[in-house]
C-alpha cells in the first residue's frame, strides 16, 4: 500500500514538473495566434491582421496552464507546450 501511494505522489510530481516547465510563454500564444489567423484567412494573413491580432492580447499564466484575452474575451488556452486558439469570429448557429 505505501509502496502504492509513493509510485503515485512520485507520479503525480512528475506531471506537475512537466505542466511548469511545459508552460507555453506568450511568445507561443502570439505565434500560434499569429498562424491560426493565417490559416483561417489567407487575406487577413497577407494583410498583418494575425499579428495586430497577437499584439493585442495579455497573457495571463497559471504556472501549469496559460491564455491570452483582447478585452476580456479569452482567445488562446495552453497547457503543456500546445496552445489552443478559439474561433476568433462567434459561429452563426441560426443559419
Amino acid at each position: 500500500m505505501t509502496r502504492r501511494l509513493l509510485l503515485s505522489l512520485a507520479g503525480g510530481a512528475l506531471v506537475a514538473a512537466l505542466a511548469f516547465g511545459l508552460n507555453p510563454s506568450g511568445d507561443a500564444h502570439r505565434a500560434a495566434i499569429k498562424a491560426a489567423v493565417a490559416e483561417r484567412s489567407p487575406v487577413a494573413g497577407a494583410l498583418g491582421l494575425g499579428a495586430l491580432a497577437a499584439f493585442t492580447t495579455t497573457y495571463h499564466s497559471w504556472g501549469v496552464c496559460s491564455y491570452t484575452t483582447v478585452n476580456g474575451r479569452t482567445l488562446s488556452f495552453g497547457a503543456f507546450g500546445v496552445v489552443h486558439v478559439r474561433e476568433l469570429l462567434p459561429s452563426d448557429s441560426s443559419r
